[in-house]
């Protein structure tokens, strides 16, 4: 059974994910350890444990088994009631902080949480460490916590010129070890700066995957983002992954070309995003570009997850 490797978080990861597990693959889902806002941001206040938000939705996104649709809305249950202090707070969130007390860290927490949702996969931490997502902007600003990156209260029209850790991290071990006996390697699709790009900037990240012989794969995001990928295309995306991740050249850059409804583009318009365009230049930076309509119809911008992960299946058996 081959196996794939995927880096990065958010939504797109979650998406990504649920379409993997339908194919025969041995799957590891490795997120970033470094969120700061919202529910997270308060139990890493609280607590002192590590965001367990992107890890959640990983967990959630592999599980599988005859009750994996009930633990699954459990774990995506977020309370709502203003005056708790409760509000806001997902369930999930709240009950991986308690397996990481009960036994004794977050890795043992996630452990047991796996065992519980029967996952068809493996979800890892990027890193242990403590640490937090700095940027720096074309103006010399320094913006520090990943909230303030995916939330800007600064101009979003500023590109990002940098971005670090701050104390640095080291990757995990198993981590490590996952990504340099991978047969796939797919990074993205997600916000590149507050969630991808974390998840490249850990110590030992590029070793691994210089050291790894495993195809390496980018998928494009559709959307840009305000504040962090403003007027970027394809090829913009992918040279920035590269620059992070270490390496000259992807061998697969997957990037839709399906044009969305008007409908919904203007949407996304009155947010500041738009479609992301698969560009000339993207052919400086991969091996091989595969182009086509992976986008599913729905009343938001996000890949089909079975299209996309049966792209990546193909490739990994090639």
């Amino acid at each position: 059974m081959k196996k794939v490797v995927r880096i990065g978080g958010g939504s797109g990861g979650f998406n990504l994910l649920r379409g993997l597990k339908e194919f025969p693959l041995d799957i590891t889902a490795v997120f970033t350890m470094f969120d700061s806002g919202g529910s997270t941001g308060v139990l890493r206040d609280e607590f002192g444990i590590l965001p367990p938000g992107d890890v959640r939705r990983g967990l959630v996104a592999l599980s599988d088994g005859s009750q994996a649709s009930v633990l699954r809305d459990l774990f995506n249950y977020r309370f709502n009631h203003e005056k708790s202090a409760l509000h806001d707070h997902s369930f999930g969130n709240l009950f991986l902080a308690a397996l990481s007390s009960i036994y004794g860290g977050e890795m043992e927490g996630i452990r047991k949480a796996s065992e519980l949702l029967n996952l068809k996969g493996k979800v890892l931490p990027v890193s242990l460490d403590n640490s937090h997502v700095h940027a720096i902007l074309e103006d010399g600003t320094e913006i520090v916590g990943e909230t303030n990156i995916d939330i800007p209260k600064h101009d979003g029209a500023l590109r990002i010129k940098k971005a670090f850790l701050k104390p640095s991290a080291r990757i995990y071990e198993e981590t490590d070890v996952a990504i340099r006996e991978a047969d796939v390697i797919v990074i993205g699709p997600g916000d590149l700066y507050s969630s991808i790009v974390p998840t490249l900037l850990v110590e030992g990240m590029q070793d691994a995957m210089r050291a790894s012989k495993a195809k390496k794969v980018i998928v494009c995001n559709l959307m840009t983002k305000w504040g962090e990928t403003n007027g970027f295309s394809a090829s913009d995306m992918v040279r920035e992954i590269l620059a992070y991740a270490g390496l000259a050249k992807a061998d697969y850059v997957i990037c839709n070309t399906q044009p969305m409804q008007k409908k919904l583009v203007a949407a996304y318009e009155k947010e500041k995003k738009y479609p992301i365009k698969c560009d000339a230049d993207l052919s400086t930076y991969t091996h091989h570009i595969i182009t086509g309509n992976f986008f599913s119809e729905a009343d938001i911008a996000r890949h089909d997850s079975h299209k996309i992960a049966k792209v990546i299946a193909e490739v990994a058996q090639a």
